[in-house]
């Protein structure tokens, strides 16, 4: 059986002021052709469908005319869980249509998704909260998958039915994970497990979240550790960090697919994936990543002169560019329209000018490549002469972390 892995597609997503949904067009196309060319039996998209709460009508489209050419006509499952930009309610409402034509959204941890039989497609054989079983009449053994879709620490420990607020969520979700496992995943199927949470291996290297995601991680809080996964899942497929790992820590892969674009600059240079599983009962899994070639190359540039930058620029004309310009003295408001007139990706400019005229002063630098909790240290250092207290840092990590509460 083969199953394809994507996540992340943040449709609607701009890189500040450019769109990129011209972009998306082509990438989710691309990811079409590899299911069709690979022979995909089934695709999972493991959160982060949209990228904010109330998408804009040409990412909603795009959604789902993408889920629905997945399908393949209704003989192909798609199983889409919500990631922590998307609006659980939003991706559960469509399911009742949805479901008829071979697409199964989970937004809320608690969704149950009714046994049914798919015309001239696939059979939902069982399920309850978090858990589908699924026969395809190509093969004579059924697909299990556990599926949690993204919700706060609070809400999940609520839909894991937590005593009390000093619960630890690892042990919730190793419980509830290992309940439906024993219950549902025998050897005589093939059996996988899709979230979208930031999951590390226990004692492994913190995981870096993206430029301009919404944190999932302030401090330690919210961390999943793979050894919660049970032994019977032969897969992971995770969403929410935008590069291609296996994040290890299991028997079996645990595997972030990658964004299909690269989203911020941060990004730049990062080659984005999607992932085909040849899986089989009581077997270890095979996978190989697919590497997408849609969308537009994000950039970080830095030149010392006008000249060098606009040549560049116009021998790279198809990628988006973060900017960075240095002079000894200010730039003109010519030099500007001279560098936007050659490139229309230019997202950022960054001057770095090392003199002030008549001035042989030095002007402080600042390390733009730093994530934002280092650049809010920098700058109240720079105000107040020392560094933030604890106090304060957890203060303005708060801040960050409520944003997708406010939007």
């Amino acid at each position: 059986m083969k199953i394809l892995h994507t996540a992340d597609w943040h449709l609607g997503k701009k890189l500040d002021h450019f769109s990129r949904i011209d972009e998306q067009k082509l990438v989710m196309n691309e990811i079409c052709e590899i299911a069709d060319s690979q022979n995909a039996d089934v695709i999972v998209v493991a959160g982060d469908l949209y990228d904010t709460f109330n998408p804009p009508v040409d990412a909603v489209d795009l959604l789902y005319k993408t889920l629905k050419k997945l399908t393949n006509n209704g003989k192909r499952p798609v199983i889409a869980i919500a990631g922590n930009h998307d609006s659980p309610d939003r991706i559960d409402a469509p399911n009742p249509l949805a479901r008829e034509c071979g697409i199964l959204f989970v937004g809320n941890p608690d969704v149950t998704i009714p046994a049914v039989e798919i015309e001239n497609g696939f059979e939902i054989t069982r399920s309850e909260n978090g858990f589908i079983e699924i026969k395809l009449p190509q093969y004579d053994y059924p697909i299990r998958i556990i599926t949690t879709p993204y919700a706060n620490e609070s809400r999940l420990k609520t839909y894991l039915g937590a005593e009390n607020k000093e619960d630890q969520l690892n042990q919730l979700l190793k419980d509830s994970w290992t309940s439906l496992a024993s219950k549902y995943c025998d050897g005589s199927g093939v059996n996988i497990l899709t979230t979208h949470l930031y999951m590390l291996k226990r004692g492994g290297e913190i995981l870096e979240e993206p430029d301009g995601e919404k944190p999932l991680r302030i401090g330690n809080a919210d961390i999943i550790y793979t050894d919660c996964i049970p032994e019977q899942i032969q897969y992971t497929a995770l969403g929410h960090l935008h590069r291609f790992q296996n994040v290890g820590g299991h028997l079996s892969p645990v595997v972030y697919s990658s964004s299909p674009l690269s989203y911020s600059f941060s990004e730049a240079g990062q080659e984005k994936k999607v992932v085909i599983i040849d899986a089989s009962p009581s077997k270890p899994v095979h996978f190989t990543a697919i590497p997408l070639q849609a969308g537009r190359v994000l950039h970080r540039k830095r030149f010392d002169s006008i000249d060098k930058a606009v040549t560049w620029l116009l021998n790279n004309p198809y990628s988006l560019v973060e900017l960075t310009l240095v002079s000894d003295t200010f730039f003109t408001t010519q030099d500007l329209k001279k560098i936007h007139e050659s490139h229309d990706g230019i997202i950022f400019i960054i001057p770095i000018v090392n003199k002030m005229a008549g001035d042989d002063q030095q002007i402080p630098r600042v390390n733009l490549d730093q994530n934002i909790q280092g650049l809010f240290t920098d700058y109240f250092v720079s105000k107040y002469k020392q560094e933030p207290n604890d106090e304060i840092t957890a203060l303005f990590n708060e801040i960050i972390g409520s944003q997708s509460k406010n939007e």
